[in-house]
């Protein structure tokens, strides 16, 4: 028998069609918040924390900000299911995005008083703003079983992605057009602007997101007995269900099945992420600019890369994308380690080579995430979609310690070329984990409890 959370967004044909402004205005959560990772954690503030915030003679630079960013995931990591079995109780989606929207752009504009010296304030609201995004990422997501049909999910989700980098590559050209000053001419301009940066970032997250707000429907509904409830009641149901989390994973055991293989190779893609900028200016001594030009190019192909295996997802299916673009990283991060060899053949500079792996890999992120996401939709019962996406979050996010913990150490240990083999080794891990998928029989699985469902709510009704 069903449980109120899972008699709670039954698909009802009496609902209002999805229209294109819908699935635009989600989409723009996606240009949205792409602004909020692409300035503050990968690009910009990363560098201004660790070279100004932190005092000069001190010696745990890049330890700072990695306490930050796992406090950050750790946080996410633990109220993702939480929020996202309030949410399908509550039955409003819309309102808890909105919550985790003015929270992460607040936060964020919050670093304006954060001066040199001051970095344990910007480690509180980089904790509560990176931990804002990632809860506002599993909301958005939830919303695809909304929007979405078996046939569309993929196109719809690449649309998103793609949309994301565009928003990342904007709102770094916003950032880049405001921060004019350097160190070495004038420090204290230098300062102010990467303060007055932050609070444009946070008022360009706010304002993007608003068509998100404007043109998508709140479709979901509470569960029986949750119309008016506390948030008090609302918190005792999210608990319970953290708890049954176990039983969960029995009843939705594809979907569990695949968000380890997500985990895995998620973990090589982390790695990626957070370290390119490291790698790029220590191992090949990139000056700042040079990193903004790398950072743009990844975001260009990243958008067309979502858009072009969007398609190929639509033709082919989310698995066997997921699988190419899998393929497609184990081929970039070898690149990667092999780059010294291919420079000293080719008689090219390592930079140079480094622009066109950029170029070429960077087509992976967004593609395999976007993938990624469809197959999360396609495996989650609609009655569950909120929840379903919080385990991803959460998943999301053991990728991230999962990745920092084995990188980190084989760095020190080994260098970061021989640790760049982690990364292919967990593309290939997870790869093979997710040969056994079987991601047909879990849509049968989430169809069948959306039946169960249905039937319950009826019954409920009737009685």
């Amino acid at each position: 028998m069903a449980t109120d959370a899972e008699a709670a967004q039954i698909p009802d044909s009496a609902q209002p069609p999805v229209k294109k402004r819908e699935i635009f205005g989600w989409a723009m959560y996606d240009f949205a918040n792409s602004s909020y990772t692409t300035v503050v954690i990968s690009v910009i503030y990363s560098a201004f924390f660790t070279g100004h915030i932190i005092p000069a003679d001190s010696e745990l630079r890049d330890t700072y900000w990695t306490i930050a960013i796992v406090a950050s995931t750790l946080l996410a990591l633990i109220l993702s299911p939480f929020v996202g079995a309030v949410c399908d109780y509550s039955g409003g989606k819309k309102r808890y995005l909105a919550l985790s929207t003015v929270v992460c752009a607040l936060s964020t504009m919050a670093l304006f008083f954060v001066g040199p010296g001051d970095f344990y304030l910007a480690i509180v609201l980089i904790m509560i703003s990176n931990a804002a995004f990632m809860i506002g990422e599993s909301f958005c997501g939830s919303f695809l079983t909304d929007l979405a049909n078996k046939k569309n999910m993929a196109m719809i989700s690449g649309l998103g992605w793609g949309l994301g980098y565009f928003g990342g590559l904007m709102s770094l050209v916003l950032v880049m057009g405001l921060i004019t000053a350097t160190p070495e001419e004038n420090m204290a301009d230098f300062i102010q602007q990467n303060q007055i940066a932050m609070i444009a970032i946070g008022i360009f997250f706010a304002l993007s997101a608003v068509p998100t707000f404007a043109l998508v429907r709140e479709r979901s509904t509470p569960a029986p007995g949750f119309e008016n409830a506390s948030f008090g009641k609302l918190m005792a149901a999210g608990l319970k269900e953290f708890a049954d989390s176990y039983k969960l994973a029995r009843r939705y055991k594809t979907l569990f099945k695949f968000f380890i293989a997500f985990m895995i190779y998620m973990a090589g893609l982390e790695i990626i992420i957070k370290f390119v900028g490291i790698y790029a200016n220590q191992e090949l001594a990139m000056t700042q600019k040079e990193l903004t030009v790398v950072f743009l190019v990844i975001q260009v192909s990243a958008a067309l890369g979502a858009l072009a295996f969007g398609f190929l997802e639509a033709r082919i299916g989310p698995k066997p994308t997921v699988m190419a673009t899998i393929a497609w990283w184990i081929i970039g991060s070898l690149a990667i380690f092999f780059l010294p060899n291919i420079a000293e053949i080719t008689g090219q500079k390592p930079v140079h080579i480094f622009y066109a792996i950029s170029l070429i890999a960077g087509g992976g992120i967004g593609s395999i995430q976007s993938s990624s996401r469809t197959v999360v939709g396609l495996l989650s019962p609609a009655s569950r979609s909120a929840q379903m996406f919080g385990f991803w979050g959460t998943f999301s996010r053991l990728a991230i310690i999962l990745g920092l913990v084995v990188f980190g150490p084989m760095s020190d240990m080994l260098g970061r070329r021989y640790a760049i083999l982690s990364v292919a080794a967990f593309f290939a891990i997870g790869g093979l984990v997710l040969l056994f998928v079987p991601i047909e029989e879990g849509i049968k699985e989430a169809e069948a409890a959306d039946k169960e469902d249905a039937e319950a709510a009826k019954n409920g009704a009737a009685a």
